[in-house]
């Protein structure tokens, strides 16, 4: 439980400044829809629907390693993990937004208590390095392709860059986190498409709920294979998302048989 002095603590901090604010970009805005036909997230922008990033890397990522570790704590286990984590990282998220902008930020439930402090240090170690920001919760698309919202996007030590902020309940291994890398290598993708912006890096920002931090960098010809990856990836799902069009394709009069 928390006393007065804490209260007081959580309201000075969300008085703090945020990050120097530049207008280098005018970011379109757009607006995140659920399709009721899939349930999957899509965006719409400028009258056009486009599946978001982590809709691709969801339905053409390996599953077998989800598969053993719901096998392994159970069903039922598994779920109640994903819940809590997903409402962690939402909260860190809306901390590190918060700070940002500036703007105040209290939250005194369970999981803000838990969020704040993972929050506080990645503001504390991987937000120092950034001398201004473009744009916080940045929805990003590729015309045609692909939609979806990038945490930060900043002059980060001298590069424009692209920030993610994760959290994970544990230390992660650089091999575990291929889609984190596709993710930013598509955004990166995107808004040097429709801004024409040069993103040299993408950085990854990680902390664990007992405050291990980890930040993993991608630039230059590493970037740049991501890059290529990501686009094998977006083939991949639509080559998908057209084999269940002519799945569920109605058969015409001529083709049906007795």
């Amino acid at each position: 439980m928390m006393n007065d002095k804490d209260i007081k603590e959580y309201h000075a901090i969300g008085k703090k400044p945020g990050l120097k604010k530049s207008n280098k970009y005018n970011y379109i805005t757009g607006k995140q829809l659920t399709d009721p036909g899939s349930g999957t997230r899509v965006y719409d922008i400028d009258n056009s629907r486009l599946p978001s990033v982590t809709t691709i890397l969801g339905a053409t990522k390996n599953q077998d390693f989800i598969k053993k570790w719901k096998a392994k704590v159970g069903d039922q286990e598994a779920e109640r993990i994903k819940n809590h984590s997903s409402n962690r990282g939402t909260c860190m998220h809306k901390f590190l937004e918060h700070y940002v902008l500036g703007t105040g930020c209290v939250d005194l439930t369970r999981i803000g208590q838990e969020a704040r402090p993972m929050a506080d240090k990645i503001i504390e170690i991987g937000l120092t390095p950034v001398e201004e920001y473009y744009g916080s919760e940045v929805t990003l698309h590729y015309p045609g392709l692909y939609a979806g919202s990038t945490d930060l996007v900043c002059l980060h030590n001298g590069m424009e860059t692209i920030v993610d902020f994760k959290q994970s309940n544990r230390p992660k291994k650089e091999e575990w986190i291929e889609d984190y890398y596709l993710q930013i290598a598509m955004y990166a993708m995107a808004h040097d498409y429709v801004y024409g912006s040069k993103i040299k890096q993408g950085v990854i920002m990680v902390c664990t709920p007992d405050l291990y931090y980890q930040e993993f960098k991608t630039e230059g010809a590493d970037l740049k294979q991501w890059k290529h990856k990501a686009l094998k990836r977006i083939d991949m799902y639509n080559e998908l998302k057209h084999d269940e069009k002519e799945r569920t394709k109605p058969m015409k009069a001529e083709e049906f048989t007795k």
